[in-house]
């Protein structure tokens, strides 16, 4: 049966972005394929402009999670006073200056940033194929010694223990996210399990079309995947 790396995703604060309009930061249930991939390749010491690297990584991973807490949600009001010799870091690796004219610098920026409050999540992922690198025992070593500091979301987002939860030998996804141990202790009466469509099904499952997919060369999110969800009860719950 196919071998599945699993992930913990636990800590204080968590966020699970969506899309952000404006100067507001959302965030959705689960993590995005994106955010994963992200992680992967910061734990693997991918720098950002590697953009053909984390494409391959991000088309390969096949992956599914379960909430095990889904915990509260609550948005940060963030300010900042900033000048007009003020400059900021960009991901384009050149500083961002501002560009107003004189009165535009005499209110702070505003900023609202959604997140999870003490959340737990597992992930279950496969890579196809299988013979490529990195491979999945790659990514296991990179989440237990990682090149850089990890960061679930957010970079105030700081995980409370190693990532790499270990292994699970099932024939797809909803079988590898039933079966797997609980990370944390039952809270919540049920699970919610979310896995791409064609890893299995669930008698009242549902369908739906999920964009979680970034294009890391261009930098923005775009088309549609068929994933299936469930809320289940834990055994002993």
């Amino acid at each position: 049966m196919p071998r599945h790396l699993l992930i913990r995703l636990e800590a204080p604060l968590i966020a699970f972005g969506g899309e952000t309009i404006d100067n507001f930061g959302v965030i959705r249930d689960f993590p995005a394929l994106s955010m994963v991939t992200g992680l992967l390749a910061n734990a693997l010491g991918w720098r950002r402009e590697e953009d053909e690297r984390h494409n391959r990584l991000q088309q390969r991973i096949v992956m599914g999670a379960r909430i095990e807490r889904m915990g509260e949600r609550f948005t940060d009001f963030q300010t900042a006073q900033l000048g007009a010799k003020d400059a900021g870091w960009t991901t384009m690796g050149i500083p961002e200056s501002r560009q107003g004219g004189a009165t535009s610098y005499d209110s702070p920026h505003l900023r609202y940033r959604d997140y999870h409050a003490d959340p737990a999540v597992l992930v279950a992922l496969r890579l196809e194929p299988v013979d490529e690198s990195p491979a999945l025992d790659e990514l296991a070593e990179a989440l237990n010694h990682p090149a850089r500091p990890l960061f679930i979301g957010r970079k105030p987002c700081l995980p409370m223990s190693l990532l790499f939860a270990g292994w699970a030998d099932s024939k797809n996804l909803l079988h590898a996210l039933r079966t797997a141990p609980a990370i944390t202790a039952p809270r919540d009466k049920s699970w919610v399990l979310q896995w791409p469509d064609g890893e299995g099904e669930f008698e009242g499952d549902r369908l739906l079309d999920l964009c979680d997919e970034r294009n890391w060369t261009s930098g923005v999110h775009g088309g549609w995947r068929p994933v299936r969800q469930v809320a289940i009860r834990p055994e002993g719950v």
